[in-house]
Order: structure tokens, then sequence, then C-alpha cells
């Protein structure tokens, strides 16, 4: 009989397991809070851009809300949203804006600032910052 509730109770450890490994994680879109948590981090990393005195300088001349626009569309639709980025690619929109190493870091570290206020979870931000971290040629032009 122990034999047996050893082995029943090895079954289920395993069974649970398995299930909660096979549980699907949320989309990186859906663990932002979808389109309504990108705008609002959206906003918080344009006031964090807007406040730096190194990286203001590169959006100066941006319009605003097309910055606002372009980056909340792309972010949607890169995460897994329902958006379509139909905007200029990334090596379009940085050319010519020389954009160095310590630079293109302090903008990351300003757009982990804008999650962090809008409590994302750091799971969340590590798959983000994964999710983005391939355009980090085409935005420094190299």
């Amino acid at each position: 009989m122990r034999a047996f509730n050893r082995y029943l109770l090895m079954v289920l450890s395993v069974t649970a397991l398995l299930g909660c490994a096979s549980k699907p994680q949320p989309s990186i879109y859906q663990a932002l809070g979808e389109k309504q948590g990108i705008e609002s981090i959206t906003d918080s990393f344009i006031k964090q851009i807007a406040k730096d005195e190194a990286i203001f300088p590169y959006f100066a001349k941006s319009s605003v809300s097309h910055f606002r626009q372009g980056f909340i569309t792309h972010l949607c639709a890169a995460t897994g949203g329902p958006c379509e980025y139909k905007g200029d690619s990334m090596v379009d929109i940085h050319t010519g804006m020389n954009i160095n190493e310590a630079d293109f870091n302090r903008v990351v570290e300003l757009l982990i600032i804008a999650l962090e206020e809008n409590d994302v979870d750091y799971p969340t931000q590590n798959r983000l910052l994964k999710m983005l971290a391939p355009m980090r040629p085409q935005v420094m032009g190299i």
C-alpha cells in the first residue's frame, strides 16, 4: 500500500508540474496592459526623454504627437498586439542621427524607468528588452 501511495503522489506531483509548465504565458502585448498600457508607458517614456539633457536633443525637432503615435503603433505591433505598423523603418528614422553607445543605453534606461513607473514586472521588462534588442544595429547605424 505504501508503494502505491508513493507512486500516486509521484504521478500527481509530475502532473501538477507539467500542468504549470504548459500554462501559456501571456503575450508581451497583454503583459504590458494592451493598448492602454502601451499608451501609458509611451507617455511616461516621452516625459523621461523631455527631462533628459543628453537625450532630448535627439528629439528636439520631432513632432511629439507623431513620435507618440508611431511608438505606440510600433510597440503594439512588435509585441503581438492587433496594430499594424506602417511607419518608416528603424534605419530610415535614425539615419544621420549618429547615436552613440552611451546615448543608446541611456534611452533604454529611460524606457525601463517608464516601464517601472507603469508597474511592469521585471520578467515582462526583460521579455520586451530581449524583443527590442535586435533593433540596436538599425538604430545606431552599425
